[in-house]
């Protein structure tokens, strides 16, 4: 790409603008500090579209919706593996799922939603979690969302292949139960179990998309929020609320709270996990 490169393709007018859009589609702050991230990510993208000068390329985001999508799928951070906060679904085994069957009836409909689930691991390990440690898991229809802002993390979701840094913390006796055979260093979920996780895209910043979604019982909304300042933060909480049927139970980042956030979720303290629930 002539005359543009990771070190040099953002002015300080530019970063600002690049940022403020970001902000507006996302919710997520990129300033100053993530200058080097963001100037390396813009830069391939330039390269891509053959756009050599910043000035155009932003005039490109602003009238191609397809960009500015390719462009959020290459800042969004994708770092995850299965059974991240492993003491998370071991309450939501324990403690959350029984609460929620308790006032339903069997054969009906329990919907949890894993936002954002990155590549995949986050909903696959709550299916695999589910199918291994609640025993009532066939005696109700429950359903999996797994969403991402992110095009090109759920299209890697959807076809189910990992390597052996994401399935590191999984059992021998579970990678044979519930994966193919290795194949050039990966391995892929079986079918039953890919089928049994519907992978959609909502973004939490925005309030339509995640009506689209419906509500649900149970959320996990993990390690999003760091990436939000407090005005986002507050609309993201609006927007979770929504989401959750009356009395739904929701689970975020071990760094994570939402007690200063909205006042509409009551802390719930589990063995070894703390979640929240919408009055």
């Amino acid at each position: 790409m002539t005359g543009a490169s990771a070190e040099t393709v953002l002015t300080g007018a530019s970063l600002e603008q690049l940022a403020t859009l970001l902000y507006r589609l996302t919710g997520m702050r990129f300033g100053e500090k993530k200058r080097y991230y963001l100037e390396r990510r813009v830069a391939l993208r330039m390269k891509r579209t053959a756009v050599t000068d910043i000035a155009r390329y932003l005039l490109l985001l602003e009238r191609d919706p397809h960009e500015r999508q390719l462009l959020i799928n290459a800042v969004t951070i994708n770092e995850t593996y299965f059974y991240r906060e492993e003491h998370q679904l071991a309450a939501l085994a324990e403690e959350i799922l029984p609460a929620v069957a308790a006032a339903k009836k069997p054969g009906d409909l329990i919907r949890i939603w894993s936002l954002p689930c990155s590549t995949g691991e986050e909903a696959y390990s709550i299916a695999l979690w589910l199918l291994e440690q609640w025993p009532l898991v066939d005696a109700y229809h429950v359903e999996i969302v797994g969403s991402d802002v992110d095009t090109h993390a759920l299209d890697a979701a959807r076809e189910g292949y990992y390597g052996p840094r994401a399935l590191a913390r999984l059992s021998g006796t579970i990678l044979s139960a519930y994966f193919e055979r290795e194949q050039h260093h990966r391995r892929r979920i079986v079918p039953d179990l890919r089928e049994s996780v519907l992978f959609t895209q909502a973004n939490l910043n925005d309030a339509a998309s995640v009506a689209s979604q419906g509500q649900f019982d149970i959320i996990l909304c993990r390690n999003l929020l760091i990436y939000f300042d407090d005005l986002s933060r507050a609309k993201a909480a609006g927007h979770l609320h929504d989401a959750l049927l009356p009395g739904g139970y929701l689970f975020l980042g071990h760094s994570e709270s939402m007690t200063r956030i909205d006042d509409r979720f009551d802390p719930v303290r589990l063995s070894g996990a703390i979640g929240y629930r919408r009055r």
